[in-house]
């Protein structure tokens, strides 16, 4: 048996798709570029740029930066390529203008770094622990450490006995507390980054077992106080009066300048 279909009810056919393509809009094509402000314990400044959809209805663009979280490489913060392992990271905590303000948010040592200290024959003595500064951070800090070959041994192996791994575990996590608590976040984020911890706990452990590249692998943010708009311009200072790029003059006028020069 054979239908015929009524002619007139099918009209979809001839228009295609329901809701045809779009134009396809390119997204950068609403955003605007942001400049990346590092806080002043490092040397350079900026650090770089980031996108942003600028702001449209109730979507407001400061509130999309606000909260993100740059990872940057102390070597390019401070110039200094020694330094190349660390990374650092920068939350972003206000935007002025075209400005973002980060405070310190976190450290980290680089994988091939971690990889590289870690070697046979050696024992590893690692320890983490809570610290509160002064100003009302609450951080998690992680510290590496390694024993040592003495200069007259002539043993293969450089193993600690689990009794005194755990003397130098206490004595790390003294030293942390004490060296941590006793300061705000910047000066802390200035013993971080020479690496001063490390160098007092080396030294101060010498006496249970010598130990080598002992250094703060890790900072982990937990807490952090309720924003202070006054606090973090303190860490970063005014942007107000910085040089945008020198005026050119235009073209009209530049013309009877020349003129008189050439009489």
């Amino acid at each position: 048996r054979t239908y015929i279909m009524a002619v007139g009810k099918n009209k979809r056919l001839s228009k295609g798709k329901k809701g045809s393509k779009k134009k396809a809009v390119d997204p950068f094509s609403k955003k605007d570029w942001y400049d990346i402000k590092a806080p002043s314990m490092f040397t350079v400044r900026n650090v770089g740029k980031t996108p942003q959809t600028r702001t449209q209805g109730t979507k407001i663009a400061s509130d999309g930066l606000k909260g993100r979280i740059f990872e940057c490489s102390l070597a390019d913060l401070n110039q200094d390529e020694d330094q190349a392992f660390r990374k650092m990271f920068l939350k972003c905590e206000d935007v002025q203008g075209k400005n973002v303000l980060t405070n310190f948010y976190g450290m980290d040592f680089t994988t091939d770094k971690i990889r590289s200290l870690v070697r046979k024959w050696f024992s590893l003595i690692e320890c983490f622990v809570d610290v509160k500064t002064t100003d009302g951070y609450t951080m998690r800090v992680f510290c590496i450490g390694f024993t040592k070959r003495r200069v007259d041994q002539t043993k293969r192996t450089c193993y600690a006995q689990s009794a005194q791994i755990r003397k130098i575990r206490a004595k790390m996590v003294e030293i942390i507390k004490r060296e941590c608590e006793s300061c705000d976040l910047k000066e802390l984020v200035l013993k971080f980054i020479p690496e001063v911890i490390g160098k007092e706990i080396e030294k101060s452990c010498s006496g249970i077992y010598p130990l080598q590249n002992v250094y703060l692998r890790k900072v982990k943010m937990l807490k952090t106080p309720k924003f202070d708009v006054t606090k973090l311009m303190e860490v970063h200072g005014d942007y107000s009066g910085e040089e945008v790029g020198q005026q050119i003059p235009r073209a009209e006028e530049a013309k009877p300048e020349a003129a008189a020069a050439e009489e």
